[in-house]
């Protein structure tokens, strides 16, 4: 019975996938994160909170991602350029991680960034010199904080042993790149 379920929920997901324009196309939905936790709720590959975790992961990663494409491209300072640099290379690797960890458990990750994130980066990608990266290097200190609490919880709390350990694992880097931003974001104020 359980595996009819499965196989029950797989095809809805399939079918919710196709009319929304496409299956593994990368089809952007109006909230690609709710889309994935309803998908997960669904099918419960792993425990919700285990689930839930993955998807705040990525949908994170994704934004820092994005933001720090932008800021290479509009940034001022050479330090923020390079910022945005090390928040593309280190989200890049801990996100292709995360994916084939969810790939391995059918876990369903957004394959785009939530709608709170989108205006979040739409925001700062309009600003321009000093106010870019400004607003930059305060949306990362905030990220950070926010990513730091997630992972150190995930770290303890998730049942998920991979996913356990994905978060243990990543924690140091994100601790790093917080402690990181946090300097910027003062070398900034003094100027």
């Amino acid at each position: 019975m359980k595996r009819l379920s499965y196989v029950a929920a797989t095809l809805m997901t399939v079918w919710m996938l196709q009319s929304c324009g496409g299956g593994n196309t990368g089809a952007k939905h109006d909230d690609a994160v709710d889309s994935a936790n309803a998908v997960n709720k669904e099918a419960a590959p792993v425990d919700q909170n285990s689930s839930e975790f993955a998807v705040k992961a990525a949908d994170a990663g994704m934004k820092e991602i994005q933001l720090g494409k932008i800021a290479q491209e509009k940034g001022v300072n050479p330090q923020v350029k390079a910022f945005g640099e090390q928040m593309v290379a280190d989200h890049s690797k801990a996100a292709d991680e995360l994916k084939a960890i969810a790939a391995s458990k059918n876990i369903t990750l957004p394959d785009s960034v939530g709608e709170d994130y989108s205006k979040d980066i739409m925001d700062i990608s309009k600003k321009t010199g000093r106010d870019f990266d400004k607003a930059y290097v305060d949306e990362m200190v905030k990220d950070h904080n926010d990513a730091v609490d997630l992972f150190q919880k995930a770290s303890n709390d998730v049942t998920d042993p991979e996913l356990k350990a994905f978060a243990a694992k990543t924690l140091p880097t994100l601790q790093a790149h917080q402690a990181h931003v946090k300097t910027l974001d003062s070398l900034l104020k003094k100027k």
